[in-house]
């Protein structure tokens, strides 16, 4: 991904600087926690296509996260 772009892209949210994580080819907002998908070497800066950062650490049962209520 080209320096130059990383240097003026934001985060659609909050406006503020993101970083590159070149092995996860994704771009970080640290303030909203989450991570913007780079596909084909085009950033996808919708916030519905952004995976939560926060999700994405919560273990099961912790609170924030949604549990299963089906029934067997």
């Amino acid at each position: 991904m080209d320096s130059r772009l990383i240097d003026i892209l934001v985060c659609p949210i909050c406006k503020r600087p993101l970083d590159y994580d070149k092995k996860a080819q994704e771009l970080i907002c640290r303030p909203d926690k989450l991570a913007y998908p780079i596909r084909d070497g085009i950033p996808i800066m919708w916030p519905d296509e952004a995976r939560d950062l926060q999700a994405a650490t919560l273990m099961p049962g912790e609170p924030g996260q949604q549990t299963s209520s089906h029934a067997d």
